[in-house]
């Protein structure tokens, strides 16, 4: 089967892991709106599926209504995918999918840096988020900054979509199985890599992808004090 053979035979979805790699990261993303030592930007999309057999079959419908997978993927500076998670159903949300992946265990167990999340995640500190209601200029300041800088993931997923349209909503749905949805899925980030790798272009204009606006804002409450002084430090640079 040429989805099992392709993600087989390709492994290009790796995060940075030597000191170069992460400092080139960084760099690239301080170049963006100045914001020092961010490893990525992570966020996730729905991808539709058809709708599976079984009991699971709720648990796949998302907030849009479908049948779909969450999809949660983490971005370099490059629109370059380095980590893909694709097995959880629509229905689950982004903090879950995030606090269950094993990238998150590695960025608190060796203080690498930090990703950018929207307002979806929990501020930690090794994942930043915006600060909801701002109440002065630098608070202001960072939040421009984190989502110029965040934007790329988005940028990705559109480009992603684009490219594969059988990933958007435009292009139907993927009608696999769950397990066969996700590997399709996986295949798709791993050929998109390639793509940036060969400067192959991409025709006709990037896609909107209107999965990622989340509206369930995760409370103060759910953060941690030691990613809210991270934060606070943060902001202090603007």
């Amino acid at each position: 089967m040429v989805v099992n053979s392709i993600n087989e035979r390709l492994e290009n979805i790796k995060f940075p892991t030597s000191s170069a790699d992460i400092s080139n990261v960084k760099r690239g993303f301080y170049k963006v709106a100045g914001l020092p030592n961010c490893v990525g930007a992570v966020d996730g999309t729905l991808i539709p599926i058809i709708a599976p057999a079984g009991l699971e079959e709720p648990a796949f419908v998302c907030r849009k209504g479908y049948h779909a997978l969450n999809v949660q993927a983490v971005v370099d500076h490059n629109m370059r995918f380095t980590d893909v998670v694709a097995r959880w159903p629509g229905s689950t949300h982004d903090a879950t999918i995030f606090h269950m992946c094993g990238l998150r265990q590695h960025l608190e167990d060796n203080n690498l840096g930090w990703l950018l999340g929207d307002s979806g995640y929990p501020l930690r500190p090794h994942l930043m988020t915006p600060k909801i209601n701002p109440g002065s200029v630098k608070e202001e300041r960072y939040n421009k900054a984190h989502s110029q800088t965040r934007m790329v993931v988005e940028r990705a997923f559109g480009m992603l979509k684009s490219r594969f349209r059988c990933l958007h909503k435009t292009g139907g749905c993927l009608p696999f199985t769950p397990e066969k949805s996700a590997r399709i899925v996986s295949v798709c980030c791993k050929l998109h890599n390639v793509c940036l790798e060969r400067n192959i272009p991409l025709i006709g204009d990037i896609l909107i992808d209107d999965t990622l606006i989340n509206d369930d804002v995760v409370t103060i409450s759910q953060s941690i004090q030691t990613g809210i002084n991270a934060r606070a430090t943060l902001i202090d640079l603007f």
